[in-house]
């Protein structure tokens, strides 16, 4: 039986996640704000369909897989997929169960509020505002190159930065008047782009490769970790990791579907499901078509050492099925990476609206303008993005192989630490439970951490390989070289690590000073 202190977190809670949170990850209109949405609309495979749209496949094979096999595991990086997968649905487990116990929830950070308090929830939603707005700079990188590449054969020829801060006028505007795009516009280049890898992999299975197909190359565990600890695993894994973000928005849809209790569980494991299948499928047909003893010198030969890597799954498109399916791979992938680049200035403008409404940030970011936008959010959220950006171009940094990557490396930091907090939030939450299922509540959370924290580990770990960020006179393809980082280096790790402690800081004080906390959360 609950105390007072925590009946009066679980009111705090459900509160700021059914009326604010939920928005953050929707990006849906603020006007008209209430705790009701419309109920009975949809079911598991809608829900799915929303996530694995979030996921955005092509942009996955085309910017991170390339980096993945070169950096990471090479041919296992089909493995890590399903790796990553398999420890994602593990921790499903345990967060499905206790979705039928948190209601009218908005993201990880409402399960682990509930859990370890709200404190500790409005920590992590700081944790996921960093995750979120380092993703969308790592899609701002790789759009900017796509856009130099492509533009370049029409014969318009631009910097990488200069295409970023198109797209970025584009976003903020897009963001702060509260434009919709249309979703059955963006579902139907969703269902092509799926088609066309699909397309791809079969043409070449059909066909075969240079070298006969080799299984093990890809999916044996010896090759998936190769190195073990001191191996470069971890970064195959961060990308792995990265295709999965945004899966937790199952939880989201909760209060909108047909039968909640069954609807989010399922939707939440087909969405992993379907995710892991795709990735690992496309990523072994693209090591079948490059022959698996040579993957990584073909991945650096056909993207000109990753100066270009959506040249990869292109030139075997090419090879495999035709030309015509790069022209309508080319124009999927900037549709693909622009949707993205709008999803996660919605997402993070929408954390910074809520967060400033319960006195957590500043509260003039909680206004919105007479569209229903937030608009001093979002021209926050703008104005951290067009900083950076501005920075890596005046810097010379390089858009792909340090902006995307870094930005990467850091947002899958963040999300497997929160994905941590919710497995150890399901264990307190369910430890004072009766008649609890063990296997859901207690082995399966377990499990899940133990697997969580030796992703976070091994990525960590080479993190240096990733971003460059070695200390001097120091070979980061060495094994020797784990967790030899450069100042730099130990500063973009311990970047969601920073944001939790200023985030559990703040909550703090907001406690004890704002009254607007308790009014919001209340």
């Amino acid at each position: 039986m609950l105390d007072i202190p925590d009946l009066q977190e679980d009111s705090i809670l459900n509160s700021f996640v059914s009326e604010r949170l939920i928005y953050a990850v929707r990006g849906e209109n603020m006007a008209g704000l209430s705790s009701s949405l419309g109920k009975g609309k949809l079911g598991a495979f809608s829900i799915v369909f929303f996530v694995v749209a979030a996921s955005a496949p092509l942009v996955g094979m085309t910017g991170a897989v390339p980096v993945a096999m070169v950096l990471g595991n090479g041919s296992a990086t089909p493995g890590a997929y399903l790796l990553v997968g398999i420890t994602l649905l593990i921790f499903s487990i345990g967060y499905a169960a206790m979705s039928n116990h948190v209601t009218n929830t908005g993201a990880f950070f409402a399960f682990v509020g509930r859990g370890l308090g709200v404190r500790a929830g409005v920590a992590s939603s700081y944790v996921s505002l960093v995750a979120y707005i380092t993703i969308q700079l790592a899609i701002y990188g790789f759009f900017g190159l796509v856009m130099n590449i492509t533009m370049a054969d029409y014969g318009l020829t631009l910097s990488w930065w200069a295409w970023a801060l198109i797209g970025w006028v584009i976003a903020t505007l897009l963001s702060v008047l509260s434009i919709d795009i249309g979703a059955k516009i963006l579902g139907s280049l969703l269902v092509i782009e799926l088609l066309s890898l699909i397309i791809v992999a079969i043409a070449i299975f059909a066909k075969g490769g240079p070298e006969s197909i080799n299984f093990g190359a890809s999916f044996n565990p010896s090759n998936i970790l190769a190195g073990g600890f001191t191996g470069t695993a971890g970064i195959a894994l961060a990308f792995a990791f990265a295709s999965f973000i945004g899966f937790e928005a199952t939880a989201i849809y909760g209060e909108e579907s047909k039968n909640p209790k069954k609807d989010v569980p399922k939707a939440t494991y087909l969405a992993i499901i379907f995710i892991s299948i795709l990735f690992a499928l496309v990523s072994f047909a693209m090591v079948v078509g490059m022959g698996a003893s040579k993957v990584i010198d073909q991945v650096l030969s056909r993207s000109g050492d990753l100066a270009d890597p959506a040249g990869v799954l292109f030139s075997l498109g090419e090879e495999y099925v035709g030309s015509w399916i790069i022209d309508l791979m080319k124009i999927l992938v900037l549709t693909s990476l622009f949707a993205g680049l709008l999803a996660f200035q919605n997402a993070a403008s929408r954390y910074f609206f809520a967060m400033g409404r319960a006195g957590v940030m500043p509260e003039n970011l909680a206004t919105t303008n007479s569209s229903g936008a937030p608009q001093r959010a979002s021209l926050v959220t703008s104005l951290i993005a067009g900083a950076v950006i501005v920075i890596f171009a005046v810097t010379g940094l390089d858009p792909y192989t340090q902006l995307f990557s870094w930005m990467s490396g850091i947002s899958v930091i963040a999300i497997v630490l929160v994905e941590i907090l919710v497995s150890l939030a399901v264990l307190r939450y369910f430890n004072s439970q009766p008649n609890t299922n063990i296997w859901k509540t207690k082995v399966a959370p377990i499990t899940s951490i133990v697997l969580l924290l030796t992703s976070l580990y091994l990525l960590m770990a080479r993190f240096n390989l990733l971003a460059g960020t070695v200390t001097a006179n120091v070979d980061p393809s060495l094994p020797g070289s784990s967790w030899k980082l450069s100042p730099l280096g130990w500063f973009l790790v311990m970047v969601p690590f920073i944001a939790l402690v200023v985030g559990y800081i703040v909550a703090t004080i907001s406690k004890k000073n704002h009254e607007s906390l308790s009014k919001d959360f209340a």
